[in-house]
């Protein structure tokens, strides 16, 4: 199993160009449609996949967290991938998916793993309202392959949010609202639904406006609409808009994708963009760099998020207030 993430740093190459790795797994069959589905997991999140090892079982843990494995002296978190879907499966867990993100280590336990898929990020589709009402908002993209078959791409980072119990109030405490007078508005983009919740929570505690999008594709387009408002008004872009903030990993069109788009056309001058993503590792903090974004910020972090949108929002009204003093 372990071939299947050989020279996975070499895979870093391919974040902005619009594409992903996906390791293909399975959970078993769902009682509930008869079918055994396939699902995908970036393979930027996974460290390695392994048979199960024991696990310890620990109180007081949400019901799909099966316990606690050592890994080289480390203590991971274990969660049964299949009931937190809500599936009663009875097939056992034989591999575990080691994964790592957003500063964190869990093992996902599933009944087998597939292969690695290379596709492009706008073959990812986002999920139609039934299977994200069925899953509880699990699945943030889809694919289909020959055959044909879809693949559900999970939203572990709702996973780990969820699991791993964060004290909302206590994470966002302290965060004031920012004192400017322009009217600036954060256009912000993220496949996630636990990351857009975050993100509108921050805002609203730092009382600015915003307008979200699910995925880079859907963020350009009100960009695009944006910058047309401001030339029949007269105006510049960077008079209406703040900043962006992008998530990297999103059906149809990716974070690197939509910083190059922003920073290369004009219309957007003057525009910081923020990479908010759950892939913290220095590759993508410089690719992102390379690509134009001005800061990277962990997700899951508010008060380190609040604190970069407070200074880069000020900075751009003063900036703002000066060149209309001129």
């Amino acid at each position: 199993m372990s071939e299947l993430l050989r020279n996975i740093d070499a895979r870093t190459r391919l974040a902005g160009t619009n594409k992903l790795e996906i390791l293909l797994f399975t959970l078993g069959t769902d009682p509930r449609t008869g079918r055994r589905e396939t699902f995908g997991i970036n393979v930027f999140k996974v460290r390695e996949v392994m048979r199960t090892p024991p696990i310890t079982a620990a109180p007081e843990m949400p019901s799909s967290v099966e316990g606690m494995v050592s890994l080289r002296g480390v203590l991971v978190p274990v969660v049964d991938l299949a009931k937190y879907a809500g599936m009663s499966i009875d097939t056992p867990r034989e591999i575990m998916i080691v994964t790592e993100y957003n500063g964190h280590t869990q093992g996902f336990l599933v009944e087998a793993v597939d292969t690695i898929l290379r596709l492009d990020w706008s073959q990812m589709r986002v999920p139609p309202d039934m299977l994200t009402a069925n899953l509880g908002g699990l699945v943030t993209a889809v694919t289909e392959l020959p055959g044909p078959k879809l693949v559900m791409l999970l939203d572990v980072e709702k996973v780990l949010s969820e699991t791993t119990r964060y004290d909302d109030e206590f994470l966002f405490k302290g965060i004031e609202p920012l004192a400017i007078e322009e009217p600036l508005t954060v256009y912000f983009a993220d496949d996630s639904s636990v990351a857009r919740k975050q993100i509108e929570r921050t805002l609203d505690a730092l009382g600015v406006r915003y307008v979200g999008s699910i995925n880079g594709r859907q963020a350009w387009e009100e960009l695009e609409r944006l910058a047309s408002y401001a030339a029949s008004s007269g105006r510049k872009v960077k008079d209406l808009l703040a900043l962006v903030l992008t998530d990297v990993e999103m059906p149809e069109m990716d974070g690197y994708i939509l910083t190059k788009r922003i920073k290369t056309d004009p219309r957007f001058d003057g525009v910081p963009v923020i990479m908010h993503s759950s892939l913290s590792g220095m590759s993508n903090q410089q690719l992102g760099r390379s690509v134009g974004v001005d800061e990277y910020v962990a997700k899951f972090e508010p008060q380190r998020l609040a604190e970069v949108l407070r200074r880069l929002i000020t900075q751009h009204a003063v900036a703002i207030g000066a060149a209309g003093a001129a």
